[in-house]
């Protein structure tokens, strides 16, 4: 049985991911920062639950600790907890979102990287957005390039960056960032993207696919629904 682990997935697109990866066979740990909505949300899929806070070492260190001693590896790893906050601009926010959105990428990925490495086709999917995107946001015919978010465009730009890197460094992982879409989420909700917001499950279609593929596929790209996303 494959075995994933999805960060922040109690709730939206990391819900998504983990229960079509559930219904696909999967055994599907689902981390989540709340024991209490991270339990209710594994039990409502039949996943396993495992209490992940990504902006804290000792919790992603025993989470992964949990699925080597129940699993001995790991064949998929969706880094998915993100967060949006757009004000107030300052060097709080900032560390915050850093902390999120990028640096526990690197937090989870390190801890996981000796047990994908004990799977036969290993894939890493940083949840990351075309905010992220230069060519997008110097884009003038696309949303994006109206829009103000300057934290969180710069972190997922840093996701972005990591899963380029990381790709780099380790040529027997898949590594691919993905655009999910604009998503109606309890995160995006009052963002103005309401009108072009489609449902979680939709997205997570995108994260799935990028999460099921052979070894023979591209890795340390960026896509969205159409297939590869500009830089």
């Amino acid at each position: 049985m494959t075995v994933a682990l999805i960060t922040g997935a109690n709730k939206g697109i990391g819900f998504e991911t983990a229960r079509q990866l559930t219904e696909a066979g999967y055994a599907v740990y689902l981390g989540a920062r709340d024991a209490e909505r991270g339990e209710k949300a594994a039990a409502e899929i039949g996943a396993r639950f495992v209490h992940l806070d990504v902006t804290d070492d000792a919790s992603v260190n025993a989470a992964l600790a949990t699925v080597e001693e129940t699993e001995g590896r790991l064949d998929v790893l969706v880094n998915n907890a993100g967060v949006l906050v757009a004000d107030p601009l300052d060097g709080p926010t900032a560390l915050r979102v850093f902390d999120v959105n990028a640096v526990g990428i690197v937090r989870v990925t390190e801890a996981a990287l000796p047990l994908l490495r004990r799977a036969e086709n290993p894939r890493v999917v940083n949840v990351s957005s075309s905010l992220g995107s230069f060519w997008v946001n110097t884009n003038p015919d696309r949303v994006e390039h109206g829009m103000f978010l300057p934290l969180y465009a710069a972190s997922k730009a840093a996701a972005s960056m990591l899963t380029v890197q990381y790709a780099k460094a380790y040529a027997d992982i898949r590594f691919n960032a993905v655009e999910p879409g604009p998503t109606a989420t309890d995160m995006t909700a009052g963002f103005g993207i309401d009108d072009i917001a489609g449902p979680p499950a939709e997205s997570a279609k995108i994260v799935v696919r990028l999460a099921t593929l052979d070894l023979d596929v591209p890795t340390g790209t960026l896509q969205d629904k159409d297939g590869e996303l500009a830089w």
